[in-house]
């Protein structure tokens, strides 16, 4: 978390007392006493804010804000000003300047400022470096969005998964981009040159199952939702199988595979053939910190698929974004940037609207399941992770409705 404040002030007495205010409160402060000494800390991947004085021999705070939009336009600049240095301020505003602050400026003024422009910086600098992954990375950098372990963990197993060229089940909740895992998948395989065909396995015939064999042939072929497979037509793709077909099999599910395997409504050959390897998308609600990425991205999506510039995201929009459960997942979550983008945010707005109670709950909950998640499902290491007791722990699980199980992989 960058914390970070380049503190720049002539009079050592006021740069020394702002040190120590940062440093009260967990910001590391950076001192200099002149435009000269500050310049060096100036760079484009500067992972902080500047604080500087307006008035300073030499090489003023004008000039330091010139240079330092020169640098970096996207580098938050806060001026400290005296009291007849309000106009001067002001202009400075006009000329790039994050905000101003008149001196002697107390802590409740000055904290919050910077917490502003921190978290500007922060939202700049993680948006820099999706952007290199994108231009950089591979499919899975490029096109699994998410910076939280889970995230992370998800593109790493694409990634061992890919060039096996097994069959793959691809699992998750629904809306949770099966099918994008599923491309991704064939992107990184050997058979990336080859077809990537993809059906909906509702209502498929059997004979069906072989043209599609064959159309994928030297590729992939993709089944989502393959638990609803009809019978003929499971028969008829576990012969294929069988029969090395010359066609990758990635399968997409939703529901519970192995448990209606077990309970005779799904082939339990079938199903064995399809979980050679498997690749588990987290739910939203179990990576609540990825949701301002993705909520971002597919805001410039619809922006640009509507023709218009992307409105301005507020730290307080994306707040009440993650303290919502998101049961539709990444689908939903796309829906609801379009309609902000067209300027009807209800959910945010719904979500803004709850008391500090209910809002509160919603955090705790959406931590229980996080919790879950990175524990495969175990709540003894879930409980023990977030240092509860497992009576306490299974208590909130029960009121929320939590199953430890829907979280195994």
């Amino acid at each position: 978390m960058i914390r970070k404040v380049l503190l720049v002030d002539d009079d050592a007495a006021v740069r020394e007392a702002l040190a120590q205010t940062l440093e009260l409160n967990e910001l590391e402060a950076v001192a200099a006493g002149s435009f000269v000494a500050a310049k060096d800390h100036i760079t484009r991947g500067f992972e902080g804010v500047i604080v500087s004085d307006l008035r300073m021999p030499g090489r003023d705070g004008f000039h330091l804000l010139d240079y330092a939009r020169s640098i970096d336009d996207e580098l938050p600049v806060v001026l400290l000003t005296g009291e007849g240095d309000i106009p001067m301020a002001v202009k400075a505003m006009s000329q790039g300047a994050f905000d101003f602050l008149e001196k002697p400026c107390a802590a409740a003024d000055f904290l919050p400022v910077l917490e502003r422009a921190l978290k500007t910086r922060a939202l700049v600098l993680e948006n820099r470096r999706l952007k290199r992954q994108l231009e950089t990375g591979d499919p899975a950098s490029r096109l699994l969005f998410g910076s939280s372990p889970q995230a992370e963990e998800m593109r790493q197993r694409v990634r061992a998964v890919a060039p096996t060229g097994a069959e793959v089940l691809v699992t998750g909740a629904p809306g949770s981009g099966i099918s994008k895992v599923a491309e991704v998948i064939h992107l990184m395989s050997p058979a990336a040159q080859g077809p990537f065909v993809k059906r909906p396995a509702a209502g498929l015939a059997a004979e069906t199952v072989a043209e599609l064999c064959q159309e994928a042939a030297g590729g992939s072929l993709f089944l989502d939702e393959v638990q609803a497979l009809p019978e003929a037509a499971q028969y008829a793709l576990l012969a294929q199988l069988e029969q090395g077909c010359g066609v990758r099999i990635i399968a997409g599910s939703s529901a519970g595979l192995a448990e209606l395997a077990q309970a005779g409504k799904f082939s339990a050959d079938l199903f064995y053939r399809l979980d050679v390897m498997r690749v588990r998308i987290p739910s939203l609600a179990e990576r609540p910190g990825d949701i301002p990425v993705l909520f971002r991205h597919y805001v410039a999506q619809a922006a640009e698929q509507a023709g218009i510039e992307p409105p301005e995201i507020s730290q307080d929009h994306l707040a009440a974004l993650m303290a919502q459960d998101w049961p539709g997942n990444a689908r939903s979550l796309m829906s609801a940037a379009m309609r902000f983008v067209l300027g009807m945010p209800e959910e945010a707005a719904a979500a803004a609207g709850l008391g500090l109670a209910e809002q509160m709950a919603q955090v705790e909950r959406s931590l229980l399941i996080a919790a879950l998640g990175r524990a495969n499902g175990r709540a003894a290491a879930a409980a023990e992770a977030l240092k509860l007791p497992r009576k306490t722990f299974y208590d909130k699980l029960a009121r929320y409705g939590i199953r430890p199980e829907d979280y195994r992989r």
